[in-house]
């Protein structure tokens, strides 16, 4: 019979996400995320982009042909400038590091609970295949 109920499995949800949001990776994202908001150099070409990026979207509309293909690589010039600066860079090498931590906990979960349902029923794990669906391939094998 069932355990726990729905509530009592959000709330350790919750506190598996508090672990998270407190393991070293995240506090190192949290604080290279705040040097970068500190960064005028950054700020400045961040806005220097968007503006760019919006002016190249209205020359296509009004088919500027030449003057968006201008527009299109001073937003390239602006965007390498961008990559060059250090902590852009160490920003994006975290960002990494942080998706990678999230997708092996989603993961990890989306896995276990497969092969905990396939066990409990008394299934092949190995196959990820129901005890009952094992039963349904033998009896079709017959035809």
């Amino acid at each position: 019979m069932a355990e726990y109920t729905r509530k009592e499995v959000v709330e350790e949800a919750n506190k598996l996400a508090n672990m998270l949001a407190n393991i070293e990776e995240i506090d190192r994202f949290k604080q290279i995320e705040a040097k970068l908001n500190e960064n005028q150099k950054v700020q400045d070409l961040i806005r220097r982009i968007k503006a760019m990026q919006k002016q190249a979207v209205n020359l296509q509309h009004y088919g500027k042909k030449e003057a968006q293909q201008k527009a299109e690589k001073e937003l390239e010039r602006l965007q390498d400038e961008l990559d060059e600066i250090p902590i852009v860079a160490e920003f994006k090498e975290i960002q990494v590091v942080v998706n990678d931590i999230l997708q092996m906990v989603t993961g990890t979960i989306a896995r276990e609970v497969t092969n905990e349902i396939v066990r409990s029923t008394g299934g092949d794990v190995l196959t990820g295949q129901t005890k009952a669906q094992m039963e349904n391939d033998l009896t079709h094998h017959h035809h």
